[in-house]
């Protein structure tokens, strides 16, 4: 925990002692984290550490008098000597060989029913919620059930209200879900218990519930212990499925879903001393006269938070979802430009990393670079930089570095392949073709690597993306799209004469894009919508193609942007040429190498004029 962050909350209450409401609510008006030492869950710790004295002293105690009266009455006296009765010598082995045989059949059995979690004490947790970056709100949304958290005897006793349980994670993968859990643990300083839903499964019939059982009874005794305790359960989506999807039989879905919803309701559930001492006092009052009855001994619910995380909430079973379990989610989405920046400049605080990094102008490019990067992967690629930075012998990376590493990560590894020299030029002003329709358009695109080296199916190709962050586009903008995939085809017809066969995504991506204006986007002539109807699969494609009139509409748009493309390569022909030139000496241009190219034919001069 951070000595730094807001410590307004409150101690524990001992027995007959109230403390002030307003002293109590502190806690829940916190902006920060409480301190867990001024927080309920700190108070019921230092309360179960003087109780676990106090019984290990009542324990030693009398043992600890038997030896000291020894030592006085008898001072000569020594350890007692084990004998074996006579006769039972030569059975040792076969008494220890049975004891084996059945260590070897009763251990298995034993194991498989019990809770496979994971336990990390609150000092094994390193990170903290100043470690979670780009997700402002997350945090703070996440604060605030870890206040009510920490002081759930203020919010029960003082405001009648019902201490939340349980909170669902979800979000695409790398999107920081089991960190967060982590940071929430570590800033509680309460015990934390991870589990993957694939550890439940078990290969015996009816261990699977019984590892669930064994799960939360785990996880109520470290909340009695230590105030409180922070339960997760990576893709709860793999044991909480809809029923309804489920096996009908046996140990399948429906039974494993019960198990679960009935363990989310035990928090209530006493422990087995609370249990015994009930039913020493119900066998008590039995011989007792109404008035001379005494009371059963309070029980405290424990104080469990069980955090669930799934990429796919849809496919959780509905009961899971109401008030009472897992009655809040949260969704971790992929970050927004801001957030990129300041998950970058955290990395790169971590990172080797050359000192043209820290110009805040090449941060914000490769925030912008980003768009679509999980946390995950963001450090992913600083650490695969530092790879590509370590085969060239140096000892942090480079911006080169950098884009070799965002395109093997995103297009994957070049592979070395032997093209003649007519595809070679081909190829070369197929992607000269793509990357000049993409300069030129009104729009503007950020133009990011032109490569004719071969990388996964992709002969060459342009990668490219808008200059601001979008999460819509006009029409003029998706028909932008359009164009630039046929600029390959275009570039081969005008220079060669016809197209080749690398035109096939080109063309499928084109198909793509303008179905989606027609059917979907109301950008054609008609105000329908192809997604409002029903039909088995296929998608936008299949649903606009279906149709005489959709499939006219596309392939007039088609036409139109493919003529509109020619002529515009036709005025910027040796844009064109210089580019497919610079490809075929370098075979790979990157960034403002591809700008330094177009930008050396516009200040060329003009052919005089003959």
């Amino acid at each position: 925990m951070n000595e730094d962050r807001p410590a307004n909350s409150t101690g524990g209450t001992r027995s007959g002692r109230a403390r002030p409401p307003s002293d109590r609510l502190l806690t829940l008006q916190a902006n920060g984290v409480v301190r867990a030492s001024a927080s309920d869950v700190g108070a019921h710790r230092e309360r179960s550490r003087r109780t676990r004295l106090r019984r290990l002293c009542l324990v030693l105690a009398p043992i600890a008098i038997v030896l000291i009266l020894r030592d006085l009455l008898d001072p000569a006296a020594g350890l007692p000597h084990l004998h074996l009765p006579s006769g039972i010598g030569p059975l040792v082995p076969a008494i220890a060989l049975i004891a084996l045989l059945g260590l070897v059949l009763v251990v298995p059995l034993v194991g498989a029913g019990r809770s496979p979690h994971i336990l990390y004490r609150p000092d094994e947790l390193t990170m903290s919620f100043d470690d979670v970056r780009g997700s402002d709100g997350l945090v703070e949304e996440v604060t605030k059930t870890l206040n009510l958290f920490l002081a759930h005897r203020a919010f029960a006793e003082q405001m009648g209200g019902s201490p939340r349980k349980a909170i669902l994670f979800e979000g695409p993968p790398g999107t920081g879900k089991t960190y967060m859990a982590k940071a929430m643990a570590a800033e509680a300083g309460v015990p934390f218990l991870f589990v993957s839903s694939s550890a439940f499964q078990s290969m015996y019939y009816g261990q699977t519930n019984r590892k669930i059982r064994a799960f939360f009874r785990v996880m109520r005794k470290h909340a009695r212990r230590e105030g409180g305790a922070i339960g997760f359960i990576e893709e709860l989506d793999a044991i909480g499925a809809s029923r309804a999807n489920g096996h009908r039989h046996g140990e399948g879905i429906p039974g494993v879903v019960n198990e679960l919803l009935i363990q989310l309701q035990s928090f209530d559930q006493p422990s087995a001393s609370h249990r015994m001492k009930g039913a020493m006092v119900d066998m008590v009052n039995t011989w007792l006269p109404e008035h001379l009855r005494q009371a059963k001994p309070r029980f405290t619910p424990a104080n469990i938070l069980v955090i669930g995380a799934t990429n796919r909430a849809g496919d959780l079973d509905p009961a899971l979802l109401r008030p009472g379990r897992f009655d809040r989610t949260l969704f971790f989405g992929l970050p927004g430009r801001a957030g990129r920046r300041d998950i970058i400049d955290y990395y790169l605080a971590k990172k080797a990393h050359e000192p043209e990094f820290d110009a805040p102008e090449r941060r914000e490019t490769l925030a912008a670079m980003t768009a679509g990067y999980s946390p995950v992967m963001i450090e992913h690629l600083f650490d695969e930089s530092l790879v590509w930075a370590l085969r060239r012998g140096a000892g942090r990376f480079s911006w080169n570095d950098l884009q070799q590493a965002k395109m093997t990560e995103e297009i994957g590894l070049a592979q070395p392949v032997e093209y003649t020299e007519a595809e070679r030029r081909t190829i070369a002003t197929h992607e000269a073709g793509h990357a000049t329709v993409a300069w030129s358009i009104g729009t503007g695109r950020k133009l990011e690597v032109l490569t004719i080296v071969k990388r996964r199916d992709a002969l060459g190709l342009l990668s490219h993306s808008e200059l601001e962050e979008r999460f819509t586009r006009t029409k003029t903008e998706i028909r932008a799209l359009i164009d630039i995939a046929f600029g390959g085809m275009v570039a081969e017809e005008l220079f060669f004469g016809e197209a080749s066969s690398g035109v096939a995504s080109d063309l499928q991506a084109a198909t793509a894009n303008a179905c989606q204006m027609i059917g979907q986007l109301g950008m054609g002539s008609t105000l329908v919508s192809s997604s409002a109807i029903e039909q088995p699969a296929g998608g936008i494609v299949t649903k606009v193609l279906s149709t005489d009139g959709g499939r006219a509409e596309v392939e007039e748009l088609l036409a139109s942007s493919k003529a509109s493309v020619r002529q515009l390569l036709e005025q910027n022909r040796k844009v064109v040429e210089a580019l497919r030139d610079a490809l075929l000496d370098h075979n790979e241009l990157i960034g403002d190498e591809i700008l330094s190219v177009i930008r050396g034919v516009e200040s060329s001069p003009a052919p005089a004029a003959p």
